[in-house]
């Protein structure tokens, strides 16, 4: 005996995989279609992790950190890093949120390369190892309350552009 809730779809676990109906309520394309998702998702996320890469070795490159010192390069990406996670995913949410590839791309791809939370680690561990705790715990305190801040920063940026862009709307 079919009960009512047979004809509804499930609700996807990750609203990032679903693209809109597969193809009515057939199984067997709703797989062929899961995974197709799939990978597109996946290459966007290799698109946007090789330029967070890229990105953070340049940047790295540019500010070179020295042993016994503070590691002001991890410092820097780390809370640009924050800055660009709050200001993106705040226009992607509010602004658009169907920009599922966008959320791949920019927010885990690119991001999630150009940060570092691993580097960080063992940056602060090295410190501590080489005699210098009092750096490390500066790094470690001023890491995340930076981080934070610029989460904080980065999502009232992106509250303020579209507020100013609704504003602009409602002027023309």
């Amino acid at each position: 005996m079919a009960s009512a809730r047979d004809d509804v779809p499930p609700i996807p676990f990750d609203p990032d995989f679903d693209f809109g109906p597969a193809a009515g309520f057939d199984p067997l394309a709703r797989r062929r279609r899961s995974r197709q998702v799939q990978a597109i998702i996946v290459v966007a996320l290799s698109f946007g992790g090789v330029l967070g890469a890229v990105s953070r070795f340049a940047l790295s490159l540019a500010i070179p950190t020295e042993s016994g010192r503070y590691p002001w390069g991890t410092f820097v990406i780390n809370v640009s890093g924050s800055a660009v996670l709050g200001f993106v995913l705040i226009m992607l949410i509010e602004q658009f949120p169907r920009g599922r590839l966008a959320r791949a791309i920019i927010g885990t791809g690119f991001i999630g390369a150009y940060t570092t939370f691993s580097t960080f680690t063992v940056e602060a561990l090295l410190l501590i190892r080489d005699g210098h705790p009092d750096i490390a715990l500066a790094y470690l305190a001023a890491s995340v309350a930076a981080g934070l801040a610029a989460v904080w920063v980065g999502m009232t940026s992106a509250r303020l552009v579209l507020r100013a862009e609704r504003w602009l709307q409602q002027e023309l």
